[in-house]
């Protein structure tokens, strides 16, 4: 593609950007759609992120992902926040709007679609969830919404998983989400779960760590969901393998909150053989 005085630019904020894969998820969209588009990282530093997005509209910007640490610091620099992110209390996508830009939360109906091109289903599930941070937090929104029996929420301390679960149970009107710290796994009901870990514990370089180390735990998951994509395959995911059950890692949650934000900032439809192409390069980037 040749840039020229025409070239509209996307990006991402956050910090650090330097690792990020999004520049080959929507560059690679722009080629295929013969689109006159650019995608870059854009570091921002710690507090600057109203300078940023200001800044960005001033520069007429086309659209915006945000990463951490700013997904929630966000917010209050928005002309408008579409309900699903408010309701998530995070945004990762910014588009274009009114002289500035309204947020959305592409992350959640990403991990759906993954989810759903893995067979795996929320409706009527009895699912765990390790974390209480904010990832694991719109996660446990994401079954709430979608229709999930039960959330076994546990984390190390048992006060952030409750405060999680009583957010996520007042915003969805329904005793879902049930706290449970860590070390009390061995209560819960003797059966086969979907266990979505959330947390970045086992994160490259970190490799070798896990939330719950005790094989007993993962005897008890039919389908081990990482939200993690470096390394290729967690820790966690062996576990469950090694125990008989189904693993995936968050490669595909990252391509397809990329290819959602792509859609709203082009207004066109990404079809799943599309999708699938942009997948095999971010696969053999990372694995």
């Amino acid at each position: 593609m040749e840039i020229n005085g025409k070239t509209r630019t996307c990006g991402l904020i956050g910090n650090p950007v330097e690792h990020t894969l999004s520049p080959m998820i929507h560059n690679t969209l722009a080629e295929m759609f013969g689109h006159n588009l650019v995608y870059v990282p854009f570091p921002v530093e710690t507090g600057r992120i109203a300078e940023a997005v200001n800044g960005a509209s001033a520069l007429q910007i086309l659209g915006l992902n945000v990463t951490v640490p700013y997904k929630s610091e966000v917010i209050p620099c928005l002309r408008e926040v579409d309900s699903l992110a408010a309701s998530i209390g995070a945004v990762n996508t910014l588009v274009s709007f009114s002289g500035g830009y309204k947020g959305y939360n592409t992350d959640m109906e990403g991990l759906y679609r993954a989810m759903t091109t893995e067979g795996i289903q929320l409706e009527g599930e009895e699912i765990i969830l390790l974390g209480a941070g904010g990832a694991s937090r719109a996660v446990a929104y994401l079954c709430a919404v979608k229709g999930a029996k039960r959330v076994y929420l546990l984390n190390r301390t048992l006060d952030r998983a409750e405060q999680a679960a009583q957010e996520v149970n007042r915003s969805v009107g329904r005793e879902l989400i049930l706290p449970m710290a860590l070390s009390d796994f061995d209560r819960l009901p003797d059966q086969k779960f979907l266990a979505i870990q959330g947390t970045s514990v086992g994160l490259s370089p970190h490799v070798d760590q896990v939330v719950i180390d005790d094989e007993a735990f993962y005897r008890r998951i039919h389908t081990g969901f990482d939200l993690i994509y470096t390394p290729w395959e967690t820790r966690f995911m062996k576990l469950v393998r090694e125990n008989g059950g189904q693993a995936y890692n968050g490669l595909k949650m990252l391509l397809y909150q990329g290819v959602i934000a792509y859609e709203l900032w082009n207004g066109v439809e990404v079809s799943e053989k599309e999708a699938q192409i942009v997948y095999e390069k971010l696969k053999s980037a990372v694995s």
